[in-house]
């Protein structure tokens, strides 16, 4: 634990000190550096938004994408303040298959957080991959088609866990209760808003 903690310590300390040197040597070399041609400028503007996007960030230990969802497969989950066993229990998780979002790993720790933001670091033995979802609306209805106007087949109560299936740019199919059909994506949560499943 303390190396840890000097680990993350030396790291912020290193961070400032070469942002430090960066905006001296930034200071010091700027009236050396040539302007940039007027075309050039306005090639890379245009470029920027539609084709050049981010890589995803990875997981150091897994390398899958951070921050991904998952679903807590046992019935209890403690969440510790850091990713040890020597670390404190801060809360205990006792909902089988609650949706969490992973935000961090380290080693076999997952960091976590709920659908309230609230979290902590779970061992990755009590995750599973299983895809659920959190119904943050109440009296959702599930369609029998991804439409609005779509036939409703049953409604869902806020709080409900519910499975997740294939979803749509608005519309994810979920399980709910021995019930199958379309909710609306904006009332759930446990998937991202672009995040498409076949």
């Amino acid at each position: 634990m303390r190396i840890w903690g000097l680990g993350w310590r030396i790291a912020a300390i290193l961070a400032v000190l070469a942002w430090t040197s960066e905006a001296a040597a930034e200071g010091a070399g700027a009236t050396q550096r040539p302007e940039p041609r007027p075309e050039a400028v306005s090639a890379a503007k245009q470029a920027t938004p539609a084709t050049v996007r981010a890589a995803p960030k990875r997981g150091p230990v897994t390398n899958l994408p951070l921050p991904r969802y998952v679903s807590l497969k046992a019935s209890e989950g403690n969440v510790r303040r850091g990713p040890s066993l020597q670390h404190r229990i801060d809360w205990v998780y006792t909902r089988r298959a609650m949706p969490l979002e992973i935000t961090a790993e380290f080693g076999h720790w997952r960091r976590v957080r709920d659908s309230d933001g609230a979290g902590g670091w779970v061992h990755y033995s009590l995750l599973s991959g299983v895809r659920t979802v959190l119904i943050e609306r109440d009296m959702v209805a599930l369609r029998h088609r991804p439409q609005a106007d779509g036939r409703v087949i049953a409604r869902v109560e806020a709080g409900v866990v519910a499975r997740l299936g294939r979803c749509l740019p608005a519309w994810c199919r979920i399980d709910a209760g021995g019930e199958t059909g379309w909710a609306p994506k904006a009332a759930l949560w446990g998937v991202g808003a672009d995040e498409l499943r076949d």
